[in-house]
């Protein structure tokens, strides 16, 4: 008896010092990051491999300069806008192709549910040319509107419901309909509140895609005040030499948006994650 606690115990210890080791290699590249920002540029650009804390004292002054030469204010309202709504497009239309798809007979379903899986095969990057020229036709460049367009409708999103609602049992709709409900009645009342695990699994993914995007904003909007973050921080690059700590500097302020989004829906995130099986 004793022997088992010793080995549960040993087992439990050696557990948490491996979950601990990979924590700690988990942090080490934001460590990094908010270190480097710190130092002057001669010290970041340093080979010494001893060389981790600012020797000339804390430079603070890197993110007073990097706020005061870009708008942040107005990068985190575009990038948060262009996150909320490609959240809200997606899981309205996603929720509504994958409850057709998933429960509804119609002619041309096969096709339909074909060309879903034909668009998540496909790479993004062939729709760029087409949606640019849609968007340009428009009038819509330098928009919020031209940086929510790509993420109106969602191929993934709609497979994500289909597959939620086709493992929902049948007998809840026959119910329903003996009940008089039709088929408005039928998904919003009592279907669509059954998917809501994976209404936020795909909130979650299409948010953090949405903050992850970089080529569509670089290509949409041209104008620094209607850019994202990571369009901001991709220009701050130069060909010949680049202010390190700057950039780590903005890179730190960057992520302030999406860490404060995780607190808050913490509970969400993580109930998304494990409902949904997926990962980010």
């Amino acid at each position: 008896m004793e022997s088992a606690k010793a080995r549960d115990r040993m087992n439990s210890v050696i557990i948490h010092a491996i979950l601990i080791i990979f924590a700690v290699i988990m942090i080490v590249p934001f460590a990094w990051m908010i270190l480097t920002a710190l130092k002057t540029n001669q010290e970041a650009i340093s080979v010494d491999p001893f060389y981790i804390f600012p020797q000339s004292g804390w430079h603070w002054s890197n993110f007073a300069t990097v706020w005061r030469s870009y708008n942040f204010l107005t990068l985190y309202k575009n990038t948060l806008l262009m996150i909320f709504f490609r959240v809200v497009c997606a899981c309205l239309t996603a929720t509504m192709a994958g409850y057709a798809l998933g429960r509804l007979n119609f002619p041309g379903k096969k096709v339909a549910h074909m060309l879903v899986l034909v668009q998540m095969m496909v790479p993004s990057q062939i729709f760029i040319i087409p949606q640019y020229l849609m968007v340009s036709k428009l009038g819509m460049l330098n928009t919020t509107f031209g940086l929510v367009f790509p993420g109106m409708v969602t191929a993934f999103g709609t497979y994500l419901l289909e597959t939620g609602y086709r493992g929902l049992p049948k007998d809840l709709e026959e119910a329903a309909a003996i009940d008089g409900c039709n088929v408005g009645q039928r998904f919003l009342k009592i279907m669509m509140p059954l998917t809501r695990s994976s209404m936020v699994s795909l909130g979650i993914f299409t948010a953090v895609f949405a903050f992850k995007d970089l080529m569509w904003p670089m290509i949409v909007c041209s104008n620094a005040t209607t850019t994202t973050l990571s369009a901001a921080l991709a220009k701050m690059q130069g060909q010949y030499s680049s202010d390190y700590p700057a950039m780590m500097a903005a890179a730190a302020l960057a992520v302030l948006p999406m860490i404060v989004i995780y607190i808050i829906f913490q509970k969400q995130f993580v109930e998304g994650i494990a409902t949904s099986g997926g990962k980010l």
